[in-house]
């Protein structure tokens, strides 16, 4: 056999350049087109970071305000795509949804553009500033509600909330979210964006895209850790039981959902800023369950793996399912809202392979049979038939 280069599941392996985000695993660090995580959660916005991911540069107060004008104004969703939500079926998942939905957006949006290997899909925005109030439009509607407009003096994260609420959000709350939805934005060659790159490279349009990426963050290895963590929460049953329930859990080898990460081997930056803000939220409304609950499993578990040489943080998503539940978000959105932050990131990473395009077409090891005859099936041994029962 000829020597080959194999890497299962490409780890490791370089695909492509990229300009859009950059991540020090050992340093615990993550740039986003060289600026920090820490400095944007505290200096900027959503809707900034959105600018800075499509056009690579920070914008002027000027192109701000147009921009943040452009993306409130793309919020609303058309009557046929609410009645599709309305109708959606009720055993289905959110994040099934917002896979469907994306087509839905894509065949109604006012300014139809013409999808080609050098089209403009900044001009859109529908499929970041709208894939929110699909959400909460999906939520209102599965409690009973009315369909709700978008209000343009709120912040992408406020919005959100007030359309899930009905009620205009507390500027904290408004604020945190939307840091919430900034530190989402955008991960690097993740599975999802990968996707979504693997996607563009074959010239389909943005929405098919994210569409693909969407999919692949509905998988249980990529998606859905934070809504693993409160689940872990309510297994353990109160703090007083962290102790006993991490000897049972390593013993049986099982994994503690937001502990590790597969890049980061510091904290996750992300977990750093999403801790804080759980622990003020906690602090201001008199309900530090949540926090210290996680802080006793964190410190429990990180004692039990550095016994092992095993130094083991947590990440983003040990943190923010707290964080989404005192803001009274149901669980079962969280890797929605996951999917509606990072579909800034996917259009920047769809827009980069744009640029210099090459169709992905990897090579796979075969390991199969090596050629053999066919046999006529009157020559075929009986063989008893396997049932899945």
């Amino acid at each position: 056999m000829a020597d080959v280069n194999y890497a299962k599941g490409l780890e490791g392996v370089i695909a492509a350049e990229s300009e859009v985000c950059q991540i020090n695993g050992a340093e615990g660090k993550l740039y986003y087109r060289g600026y920090s995580i820490e400095d944007l959660a505290r200096y900027s916005s959503f809707e900034e970071v959105t600018y800075l991911l499509l056009y690579e540069k920070l914008p002027s107060k000027k192109q701000l305000q147009d921009f943040s004008k452009r993306m409130r104004k793309s919020r609303e969703i058309n009557p046929i795509v609410q009645k599709m939500i309305r109708n959606f079926p009720k055993a289905g998942s959110p994040m099934e949804l917002l896979q469907s939905v994306i087509s839905y957006l894509s065949g109604t949006v006012e300014h139809q553009i013409k999808h080609s290997a050098t089209c403009n899909c900044r001009k859109t925005l529908h499929q970041i500033s709208q894939l929110s109030t699909v959400l909460a439009t999906y939520q209102r509607f599965r409690e009973g509600k009315d369909y709700l407009e978008s209000r343009d003096d709120l912040s992408q994260g406020a919005n959100f909330l007030y359309l899930l609420r009905g009620e205009e959000p507390s500027e904290t709350e408004g604020k945190m979210f939307d840091v919430c939805l900034l530190l989402h934005a955008e991960h690097g060659f993740n599975a999802s964006t990968f996707t979504a790159r693997v996607v563009a490279s074959t010239y389909s349009t943005c929405y098919c895209s994210i569409s693909a990426a969407v999919g692949a963050l509905a998988g249980f290895l990529h998606g859905g850790a934070n809504e693993r963590v409160m689940d872990t929460l309510d297994e353990i049953g109160s703090i007083e039981n962290v102790e006993s329930w991490l000897d049972k859990a390593i013993s049986e080898k099982r994994k503690v959902m937001g502990m590790g990460h597969r890049v980061y081997k510091a904290k996750d930056p992300r977990a750093i800023v999403m801790e804080q803000m759980l622990k003020d939220m906690s602090g201001q409304k008199r309900d530090s369950n949540h926090y210290e609950f996680l802080k006793k499993l964190e410190a429990g578990f990180r004692v039990r793996m550095e016994e092992k040489g095993k130094p083991i943080y947590p990440n983003v998503d040990f943190f923010s399912g707290a964080v989404y539940t005192l803001l009274g978000i149901p669980r079962d959105l969280f890797t929605p809202i996951f999917a509606v932050a990072r579909s800034a990131g996917w259009l920047a990473h769809i827009l980069e392979q744009r640029k210099d395009n090459r169709l992905y077409r990897p090579k796979s090891l075969y390991v199969g049979p090596e050629p053999r005859e066919y046999v006529q099936i009157d020559k075929r041994p009986d063989e008893k038939i396997v049932t899945d029962d």
